[in-house]
């Protein structure tokens, strides 16, 4: 599959809590969860190196509307309910089309 909508996160967790923080996002890579999903085919949880509070997230996905479909179900919204405990402040959000890309994990 193709990856024709996608986007970056940056989330600042408050202080010492970078490490739920990133548990937390790696749900989503379970069974069921949005990660988890045929349509997402970019699902990356990377740490700051230098601020051990900052993940960021980027993601790719086979449409725009499979990534809302799959936003709106009951897995992920679980996992955005509990962001609101971890996080210090608004998470920053930048869109893009991906164009082309090699990841191997």
């Amino acid at each position: 599959m193709t990856a024709n909508h996608g986007f970056a996160a940056t989330l600042t967790a408050k202080p010492g809590m970078g490490d739920r923080l990133v548990d937390l996002l790696l749900t989503g890579l379970d069974e069921g969860g949005p990660g988890a999903s045929e349509h997402c085919v970019v699902y990356l949880v990377s740490r700051s190196a230098s601020d051990p509070d900052v993940v960021h997230v980027i993601e790719g996905w086979t449409s725009e509307e499979d990534h809302q479909r799959i936003f709106a179900g009951e897995a992920a919204q679980a996992i955005v309910a509990r962001l609101g405990e971890l996080v210090a402040k608004e998470s920053e959000y930048a869109d893009f089309v991906p164009v082309r890309g090699k990841a191997a994990f």
